[in-house]
């Protein structure tokens, strides 16, 4: 009774967005269903309907939001080796998000929320390589940098960094990786 309650007086949307993204983060988004949701929240099996309708809705809403974390991420960084690093602590900080964000699959990519939040972010990181690199070519130099970003935090994220990052922060190796490529 108290945890219905809880649902009439709190914020539903916001409690099955924290759930989900612990089953995410615990087990990722094949474990996800709305029925397991709405028992953890203590209301009834529909309730999350409500306001995701379906899975698919729910992981959009999880992308969506994850866009605009990251968007408010890259839009703080000083340069485009900040983006970068920024990216990287933002997966490290909500590898959930991450985890649905660049799967198409699993939500819908034609969601304006989504849509808006994605251009969001990448007019953030497109704004950082266009101040760093003079190029011809702006989108190949926006796609090595994020692909740099992308794939390192992937890496790390999936535990195959473990042994060279070792003890070191993860935002210290990417600058150091940057440097190594950029500087010379």
């Amino acid at each position: 009774m108290s945890s219905q309650r809880a649902y009439h007086h709190g914020d539903l949307r916001r409690a099955v967005l924290a759930a989900a993204l612990d089953v995410i983060g615990t087990d990722g988004p094949a474990a996800l269903s709305l029925r397991d949701l709405a028992r953890r929240a203590g209301v009834s099996h529909a309730a999350p309907a409500h306001h995701f309708k379906d899975r698919a809705g729910l992981l959009t809403a999880i992308a969506a939001e994850g866009f605009d974390l990251l968007a408010d991420a890259l839009a703080r960084a000083a340069d485009l080796r900040e983006a970068g690093v920024r990216y990287v602590r933002f997966a490290m900080d909500h590898p959930a998000h991450f985890q649905v964000m660049f799967q198409p699959g699993l939500h819908r990519p034609d969601d304006p929320a989504l849509l808006a939040a994605r251009t969001r972010a990448g007019d953030r990181l497109r704004e950082a390589v266009a101040d760093a690199v003079d190029t011809d070519e702006p989108r190949l130099a926006g796609i090595a940098a994020w692909s740099l970003a992308h794939g390192f935090a992937t890496l790390l994220l999936t535990h195959n960094l473990t042994d060279p990052v070792g003890d070191r922060a993860p935002e210290d190796v990417f600058r150091s990786l940057t440097g190594l490529l950029f500087n010379h």
